[in-house]
């Protein structure tokens, strides 16, 4: 059968290269080439953006907010609704014609570019969309350098928007996205050049990284130990997954006092630890596993869900649960209600997905008990001596960090055994929804110190980060790789990438990256990060437990 698509952006790339038929993630092959035409319009909106911007001109907030918003879109499992990501072409394109025309009144030379020339209407859209993916770049290194940039990007647009949403700007990472997203337009770049540009977005990553943090911490309070619930109480709730601590908090506000619970899902559990969420007796805990089980669990939750982030799965035709699903932000799927995004300061209105969980069942149970988290830098940090003793006696060997992504390969089952097995005297650090591999199992702790210590979400793998500069200060190292810490980290989508592309950026070497190294490495570029960085990816859990814990 002849290819209908061409995507590599997730570790589960068909056959460990690429989608040609439909997404292994459900994407059909219009919607999937309908987002390669949006990236399309957004590279030449960030050309003239890029352009007046180095001319002095200030570019419009809503430029910024779209673009993001574009890069967010497409990340694996977030958006799948056709007609709106159909929208976002139509306004990418006024867009760019808007900033055309300003251009022009400064006198400013586009170059002539099928991204800036080509006018083209919904009716056009279907045919044009086969002609601007991935494979329109014929060298296999420099696609795999482009593209690498362009997921890192994505990736950096979920944290940036995460930010936004709280009030935090930082306009030059605005600036250095649509500067990327120009740069990998041109024809005239070297694999080094593009490769300094790989290391470049991973320096901004951590930037990102570090304004959503503030954003958060800023905002809610500094995560602190928390013991959360994974058991139900007898009340009609809602289930909130994704991503976005607004939503988060402004949920909960809305539900205060109406009777209706509220359960994180997946990668919204460390909304736990936040000491502003702790106020509302009706936030019960947290439900479920990581983002994959969500066709059973979403079943016996009985109550409205909500997804303010990525981590859909399409649900089965048979599904019950498929009327009680909400979208909001840059999320979306056919059918589904979505949330409309705030404006002029307002709040989102919830009014409607409460009024829907007061028709429910409650949760029925699934699992009871408490699971442990809040370690993030400012936490870990206070129990910095502690720590450091514990190193220095030898009651810690090593740290592991094992953040990143969960997902449905049972390959992944490694990543249970490994923590399984690891030697008492290790401790691991996690950030993501790979902790759902190993966060309930019964690891114990060293001296009073978890041997799990959850940061958070994805994002807050600069936690990780941090945590690795601050010991390497205490310990008087030159070298952030002299410390006790190796790497295992596993990756499914986007914001995995800007992770790994924030540590090469930081001087960390030797990650292990798992199940499968990426598609969209060609075998070069996976030299080179081989024979730079020592990227390696994963074997047996034997074989790496005596490679990275014992040797």
């Amino acid at each position: 059968m002849d290819a209908k698509m061409f995507c590599f952006q997730c570790q589960e790339a068909a056959k460990g290269t690429g989608c040609t038929i439909k997404g292994v993630c459900g994407k059909d092959d219009e919607t999937a080439n309908r987002m390669d035409l949006l990236l399309f319009v957004t590279k030449g909106v960030s050309v003239v953006a890029t352009l007046l911007r180095n001319a002095g001109v200030e570019v419009p907030a809503h430029i910024n907010r779209f673009v993001v918003d574009a890069l967010f879109s497409t990340i694996t499992n977030a958006n799948f609704d056709i007609e709106s990501i159909t929208g976002r072409i139509v306004n990418g394109l006024k867009f760019r014609d808007q900033l055309k025309e300003e251009a022009a009144g400064h006198g400013i030379e586009l170059p002539v570019i099928d991204e800036l020339v080509w006018k083209g209407d919904e009716s056009t859209f279907e045919g044009k969309a086969l002609t601007v993916g991935v494979l329109r770049e014929a060298n296999p290194d420099i696609r795999s350098l482009k593209e690498l940039i362009i997921y890192g990007l994505k990736g950096m647009a979920a944290y940036v928007e995460h930010a936004g949403n709280l009030g935090f700007e930082e306009k030059d990472l605005h600036a250095f996205i649509q500067h990327a997203l120009a740069e990998t337009l041109r024809k005239d770049l070297s694999a080094e050049q593009l490769t300094a540009l790989v290391l470049e977005t991973g320096s901004y990553g951590v930037k990102a990284m570090a304004l959503l943090d503030k954003a958060n911490t800023s905002s809610y309070g500094n995560p602190e130990i928390t013991q959360v619930n994974i058991g139900v109480r007898n009340n009609p709730a809602i289930l909130i997954s994704g991503h976005d601590l607004k939503d988060m908090e402004e949920l909960l506000a809305q539900t205060e006092g109406t009777g209706v619970d509220v359960y994180t899902h997946s990668e919204m559990l460390p909304a736990n630890y936040y000491p502003a969420f702790k106020k509302y007796k009706h936030f019960v805990g947290n439900y479920g596993n990581a983002w994959w089980k969500q066709r059973e669990e979403f079943e016996s939750f009985n109550g409205p869900i909500l997804f303010t982030t990525n981590c859909i799965v399409p649900p089965l035709e048979e599904a019950s649960y498929k009327d009680r699903v909400y979208t909001t932000n840059s999320t979306g799927f056919p059918g589904w209600k979505h949330i409309p995004s705030r404006e002029d300061g307002k709040t989102k209105d919830f009014s409607e997905i409460i009024a829907h969980a007061k028709r429910c069942d409650a949760p029925k149970e699934i699992e009871h008990g408490q699971i442990t988290g809040g370690f993030a830098h400012n936490q870990v940090m206070a129990l910095a001596d502690k720590v450091i003793d514990a190193v220095k006696s030898g009651a810690i060997r090593k740290f592991v960090v094992m953040a990143g992504c969960d997902g449905r390969m049972k390959s992944r089952n490694y990543y249970t055994e490994f923590a399984s097995e690891l030697p008492s005297d290790c401790v691991i650090l996690t950030a993501g929804c790979a902790k759902y591999r190993y966060n309930k199992l019964p690891l114990g702790d060293i001296g009073g110190i978890p041997r799990v210590l959850d940061a958070g979400q994805c994002n807050d793998s600069y936690s990780l980060a941090v945590i690795a500069m601050k010991l390497q200060e205490a310990f008087g190292l030159e070298d952030i790789n002299e410390l006790p810490i190796v790497y295992n980290i596993a990756w499914y989508e986007q914001k995995a990438v800007i992770v790994l592309l924030a540590l090469l950026s930081l001087g960390v070497k030797n990650i292990h990256l798992g199940p499968t190294l990426p598609a969209f490495l060609s075998p070069n570029v996976a030299k080179v990060l081989v024979e730079n960085f020592g990227i390696g990816t994963i074997s047996t859990v034997d074989e790496d437990i005596e490679k990275l814990i014992l040797a």
